[in-house]
């Protein structure tokens, strides 16, 4: 007797179908969003020669509105902590303690 494989089929088209932005909303959405980049990037700016010499390569996520950062030389349990910190807080941004701030290679 020969297995056959269940077939799975793919979903198409949009996570959210129903939703439909209009230009404004995404031109208001996306100028919310470098606001609050450009707040995360100023507060991350201040408080980076304090930590580039002894956490270079470390994490920081910042949560702008309270003035809270957190750092850890692990990505997840950085991020764990400001969670805890601050359950149910959507804008949080993440960065890694070095010259540019960016994690990875770009």
């Amino acid at each position: 007797m020969t297995h056959t494989k269940p077939t799975r089929t793919a979903r198409r088209g949009r996570i959210f179908p129903d939703i439909q932005w209009t230009e404004e909303e995404k031109a208001k959405r996306q100028a919310e969003d470098e606001e609050f980049h450009r707040r995360c990037q100023a507060f991350f700016d201040r408080v980076l020669p304090e930590y580039i010499e002894t956490h270079y390569g470390w994490y920081m996520v910042v949560e702008p509105d309270s003035g809270d950062y957190f750092i850890d030389s692990d990505e997840k349990v950085v991020m764990q902590k400001a969670r805890q910190k601050h359950p149910g807080t959507v804008p949080l941004f993440f960065f890694q303690i070095n010259e540019t701030g960016v994690s990875g290679s770009v």
